[in-house]
């Protein structure tokens, strides 16, 4: 290609949605990606058996299926199609039952005892507006709403911290855990803001659009977005690492799919003193334990109901989820984690071979830990899936080191590229107007550390190739 007016460095969702944006304005661009495919943490990989095919990171896509980038693109004729179980989640308890996440906030709450009503008041009008809902947050934290009586509807519960807003709105322990169930995935102490904002936008989207996944892996998002890529006449190289901005071509923009530790160590000898001490003080979150599953049959799940749901939520009560996240806040190992386990062959048996299975499976343990969860893990599945271990073919676990090993953006396994605290949420990665600028003319920053954060989404890419098509006017 000509000399490009922009390059991409790194090609996660976002970094892809930047390229796919620049291009589609007529910008000529070129992305470079580290690792030997693109994708960063939406790749689907065989980390088992021959055969079986497992999500490396992202595996369940309710913000992708309701991202306003993504309705902007017509990725399902480049080979998207989105699978949608007939429950977006499940949340099993001691005594064989278990809460449903339907698409009906009706038949949600038939299911939650004296919460029934209490759920659809909460839900049904969020997920009435949902395209409207999700526009609102994901832009930036600051901004001119188009919406403000929705806006303002949703403010009031979302500053609470889950445990308040669960303890305020239901009476009964089935609610309440499935409420914590969602907020968790926050992965803060649920007495901490803005955790109740998370579980309202999860519950919301599982109402309005479902919590569907790619058929196929993960890896199909990815490969639609860099198939628009190349059709808009972007490059994208693979296998070339980026250790300073001077190896790139001259170009007007420089984009960073990078967390703020990265862009240090890319640009750091660039920026100014005192948006380099701004980037330094950027607080990570805690890490994930991830183990990917080649099975023999099904999870043998004591409550049936949970064969209907793509995404099981194990961590049993509301106290005992706030426990678990707690501990991990503060770098101890709980002995009960939560765990979130993806079941995608029960609806995409294109993933495995014929008549076996996969499951996909993460706790949450403290930013860096170095030690096995396995266990616990199991312990947690075999807790509401007696038998569980008997059904296991093979298993691939990857800790915080490893994670952070296939995926340098994943400093200290802290999926979500960055400590989702209130703070940090407003202001990500440093306090700016436009935050995904820097103080360098035409370089931005576009992961999932600027907002709005993390979730295959596309739109920090998005609001990054914005700015810079705004500056450029």
């Amino acid at each position: 290609m000509r000399a490009p007016d922009a390059v991409v460095v790194g090609s996660g969702p976002n970094g892809l949605a930047a390229a796919v944006t620049l291009a589609g304005e007529g910008l000529s661009v070129l992305v470079r990606e580290r690792s030997d495919g693109v994708g960063g943490g939406a790749r689907t990989l065989p980390l088992t058996l021959p055969g079986f095919l497992h999500d490396r990171c992202s595996a369940i896509h309710p913000l992708a299926a309701a991202s306003p980038l993504f309705r902007r693109l017509d990725l399902p004729a480049r080979g998207l199609r989105w699978v949608d179980p007939p429950a977006a989640a499940a949340h099993p308890f001691d005594d064989g039952t278990a809460a449903l996440l339907l698409r009906s906030t009706a038949e949600t709450g038939e299911l939650l005892g004296p919460d029934r009503r209490a759920w659809a008041a909460l839900f049904q009008p969020l997920a009435r507006e949902l395209d409207a809902l999700v526009d609102e947050v994901l832009r930036a934290p600051i901004h001119l709403p188009r919406h403000p009586l929705l806006l303002a509807r949703f403010g009031l519960s979302a500053l609470l911290p889950a445990r308040a807003l669960a303890e305020r709105r239901f009476r009964g322990v089935r609610a309440r855990a499935l409420f914590a169930g969602l907020a968790a995935h926050a992965m803060l102490p649920l007495e901490r803001s803005p955790s109740g904002a998370f579980g309202l936008v999860l519950g919301a989207a599982a109402h309005g659009v479902g919590w569907p996944f790619p058929a196929g892996g993960a890896q199909r998002i990815t490969d639609a977005l860099a198939s628009l890529v190349r059709e808009r006449g972007g490059v994208i190289e693979t296998g070339a690492d980026v250790r300073a901005l001077s190896e790139l071509p001259p170009a007007r923009l420089v984009f960073l799919d990078l967390t703020p530790r990265q862009v240090l160590r890319v640009a750091g000898d660039r920026l100014p003193a005192r948006y380099r001490r701004a980037l330094a003080r950027f607080r990570y979150g805690p890490g994930a334990f991830k183990v990917d599953y080649a099975l023999a049959a099904p999870i043998p799940w004591r409550a049936p109901d949970c064969a209907r749901a793509g995404t099981v939520h194990l961590g049993g009560t509301l106290d005992e989820i706030a426990a678990a996240e707690r501990a991990v806040a503060v770098g101890e190992m709980p002995e009960r984690p939560f765990v979130l386990v993806a079941q995608h062959t029960l609806f995409d048996p294109s993933r495995a071979p014929e008549g076996r299975h996969t499951a996909w499976a993460y706790c949450h343990v403290p930013h860096a830990w170095s030690g096995d969860a396995t266990a616990a893990l199991e312990r947690q599945i075999e807790r509401f899936a007696p038998g569980f271990r008997d059904v296991v073919l093979a298993r691939a676990a990857r800790g915080p080191a490893q994670l952070e090993r296939d995926n340098p953006n994943l400093v200290g396994g802290d999926v979500g590229a960055g400590e989702n605290s209130l703070v940090q949420t407003m202001f990500r990665p440093a306090m700016r107007v436009v935050p995904w600028s820097t103080p360098i003319p035409g370089l931005y920053l576009c992961s999932a550390s600027t907002p709005p954060g993390g979730g295959v989404h596309g739109m920090c890419g998005w609001h990054a190739a914005r700015a810079a098509l705004a500056r450029l006017g």
